[in-house]
């Protein structure tokens, strides 16, 4: 295992389990996970599926609004829990999608998000476990866990190549 680096903020430490190497990072505030995702953002190419997971007030939609704003999306990018898909103009589209309301898999597939999943922007999937067989095999899974109040776990694992040349980004 790799010694932890620094990160703007945030602690890593990667895997080197090949062939799909992942990265386990500590943020220790709301900041640093916006930080993160602004990283991320500005990494993303079009086409690129994120899938986040975690509980409630883990920091999914926090890691989401840096996303956005590495995409050059100004203002915040909210919660799209009632409306369950938002989308949002930058340099990509960003095509925010929440699965927390929903109950069965059922539901998850008559949403037709094909376009957005295949489509030319960045996909952010929050409660990604819920859909997980209907999303493509090809993401980036993101799981965020509590560590404490503000510090959150943040387990990054690819889904590719394309993902892995992310992480190697991230991890430089």
């Amino acid at each position: 295992m790799k010694q932890a680096k620094s990160f703007p903020g945030i602690i890593l430490g990667g895997g080197t389990l090949p062939p799909k190497p992942s990265l386990q990072l500590i943020s220790h505030s709301p900041r640093e996970t916006r930080r993160l995702g602004v990283r991320l953002g500005e990494l993303a190419q079009a086409g690129d599926v994120i899938l986040l997971a975690g509980g409630l007030g883990m920091g999914k939609t926090c890691l989401v609004q840096g996303i956005a704003w590495g995409l050059g999306i100004k203002g915040y990018a909210s919660s799209p829990s009632f409306v369950v898909i938002k989308e949002y103009p930058g340099r990509l589209p960003l095509y925010h999608i929440d699965l927390y309301r929903l109950d069965d898999l059922e539901e998850v597939g008559e949403l037709g998000l094909d376009d957005y999943l295949y489509g030319h922007g960045v996909c952010v999937v929050e409660w990604a476990k819920k859909g997980l067989s209907l999303l493509p095999e090809e993401h980036l899974l993101i799981t965020i866990s509590y560590l404490s109040a503000w510090e959150r776990s943040l387990h990054l694992q690819p889904g590719s190549g394309r993902y892995q040349e992310m992480l190697a980004k991230l991890n430089c």
